[in-house]
């Protein structure tokens, strides 16, 4: 089981995305606790209305609005009684057991969870603290549910949210239809909570991966003057197609502002991560003698390479996603050896060192003509018979061999004593 908690200052915009997944067949409404009507004769408006009357208790609090997701497991066989009775658990665990709050039940995952719409100020007027409301009381609450319901146990196990990201399926998808909508909503919100960036190219170097990219229109356009941001859907070519949607209609509201925001916080986010990235690109360097070589190795390191082409085909920038911190980097700001440039101009010298290497080894001497002179090379059954005869007993030259021409020895003269 894994449990997220989200905190925002607009309840109405929770729940509204909530009923508006049970209007489209994608969620049902399954309870509503403190709340003065049965869950079935309730309205949308009277809804909203219960959750107002405690924000109203207390204005000066502007973040007062509550959404929690349970995840399950895929093997935890789990009906909607069952999920009512872990979800009133789980809030009371957390001191959310006197709160009004809505539970919804969601089927556009793969795996079974529900989601829960309420708010942190109290009757009296006072709010509930949140800080570090998941470490102190949602992780014990979470693992006490995991041994009372015998559910699948959340550690060892990567967050179940990012193991059901999948790039969008453009032929299967129906360009502007909710479906579209959802799974394009589902892409930008896990990569922009969970991944760390500090541009817009560099967001979209992650959400192409999944066929998505950001998109703030063309230079000359009214929405790029205006700042405005959607995001689509890209082809098999990396081409834009399908109706666009506006980063303000997603969940969490993904605009420009709400980007240059993380920016600054992923600037600091990331920094640990910087050195150790280098140290893993500078093994690559040396052992990766050409391209291929270079982002064979980094894939086996968790860190992939995208090398960014213009029309002519030339490289001009390089993007690393290190998969492994979720982090990614583009080459420059890793320093100026880890550039494009830097890298295109290393692999081509390698290159140019193994074609001159390969040339003489296999080709001779080349003369100013053109023509080349085949090496001289020793004949083995020529060498073999002089080694042969040199090494026989009985030859005299065999036991005293010089090199050089022989020093006359001077003749020894009588002296007369």
């Amino acid at each position: 089981m894994v449990a997220k908690i989200i905190i925002g200052k607009h309840i109405g915009g929770i729940l509204g995305y909530n009923e508006h997944k049970v209007q489209k067949g994608s969620a049902e409404f399954l309870w509503a606790e403190n709340f003065p009507s049965d869950a079935q004769d309730l309205s949308l408006k009277r809804k909203l209305r219960q959750f107002e009357t405690y924000t109203e208790l207390n204005r000066r609090t502007k973040t007062n609005a509550v959404h929690i997701s349970l995840n399950f497991d895929n093997k935890d066989q789990l009906n909607n009684e069952l999920l009512k009775e872990i979800s009133q658990q789980y809030m009371e665990a957390i001191g959310f057991a006197d709160q009004p709050y809505l539970l919804y039940r969601h089927f556009d995952a793969a795996h079974p969870h529900v989601h829960i719409v309420t708010t942190n100020i109290q009757s009296t007027g006072e709010r509930i603290d949140l800080h570090n409301i998941g470490k102190h009381k949602s992780e014990p609450a979470r693992k006490q549910l995991e041994s009372d319901y015998g559910l699948v146990k959340a550690e060892g196990k990567k967050n179940q949210e990012d193991q059901t990201i999948k790039p969008v399926n453009v032929k299967k998808a129906v360009y502007g239809s909710d479906e579209t909508k959802q799974a394009i909503s589902n892409i930008v919100r896990a990569v922009v909570r969970n991944w760390k960036f500090t541009s817009l190219p560099e967001l979209n170097a992650i959400l192409n991966q999944y066929n998505v990219i950001a998109d703030p229109g063309k230079e000359d356009s009214m929405m790029f003057r205006k700042n405005g941001l959607v995001y689509r859907m890209l082809n098999s070519k990396g081409q834009k197609i399908g109706v666009p949607i506006k980063a303000s209609s997603i969940y969490g509201k993904p605009t420009l502002k709400f980007l240059e925001k993380r920016y600054k916080l992923n600037e600091e986010l990331r920094r640990p991560v910087k050195q150790q990235l280098r140290q893993v690109l500078d093994s690559a360097i040396q052992r990766g003698r050409t391209q291929a070589d270079f982002q064979k190795y980094l894939s086996r390191n968790g860190v992939e390479v995208i090398f960014r082409k213009n029309n002519e085909g030339r490289v001009y920038g390089v993007t690393f996603l290190d998969h492994d911190s979720r982090t990614v980097f583009n080459g420059s700001a890793l320093g100026k050896g880890y550039s494009a440039n830097a890298l295109m101009e290393a692999f081509s010298k390698v290159k140019d060192l193994q074609s001159t290497s390969k040339g003489s080894l296999q080709s001779g001497l080349v003369v100013p003509d053109g023509h080349q002179i085949a090496p001289k090379v020793p004949d083995p059954i020529y060498n073999s018979e002089i080694i042969s005869t040199l090494l026989k007993p009985d030859y005299p030259e065999a036991l005293n061999i010089h090199f050089g021409p022989r020093r006359k020895r001077r003749k020894k003269r009588n002296h007369l004593s």
